[in-house]
């Protein structure tokens, strides 16, 4: 599976999950980190195994996020899965979000994302940790946020 897309609801803060998950992983060799995005009525779950320096990346397809809360991963449909480095999925989910950043800027962001403002904590402390534990030389659009 070389791509996954999908279209989550505005009252998912789901870029913030994104950024979140992914700086979770840093400093545990064996981190296991979840979210879900809700996309009206169906839920995708993303997991995310961290093993050494490498990260399975799973996401799961369930037909309702109101009775899929509680339902074991194993209980969904595998929508895609591929495993990754852990500094280049931080690089890349660095470049998306300075690349959002870029394109609609905080009150844009905010106007089509409407419950949610752009999540400038959670990506400094994501280009924080990729910064420190990955060597990378990039401003990652330090910045502008």
């Amino acid at each position: 599976m070389a791509e996954w897309k999908d279209f989550a609801s505005y009252g998912t803060d789901a870029l913030a999950d994104v950024l979140q998950g992914v700086a979770g992983l840093y400093g545990d060799d064996n981190a296991v980190r979840r979210f879900s995005f809700d996309l009206e009525p169906a839920e995708a779950r993303w997991v995310l195994r961290r093993s050494g320096s490498d990260v399975d990346i799973a996401i799961y397809r369930f037909p309702d996020l109101l009775t899929s809360v509680d339902a074991p991963d194993r209980a969904g449909t595998l929508s895609w899965a591929s495993t990754q480095p852990l500094g280049l999925l931080g690089h890349v989910v660095l470049e998306a979000a300075d690349a959002v950043i870029r394109l609609h800027g905080k009150d844009g962001y905010r106007a089509k994302w409407v419950e949610h403002p752009f999540p400038v904590a959670a990506l400094r402390e994501l280009r924080r940790l990729h910064v420190r534990y990955d060597g990378c030389e990039r401003r990652h659009g330090g910045a502008s946020t």
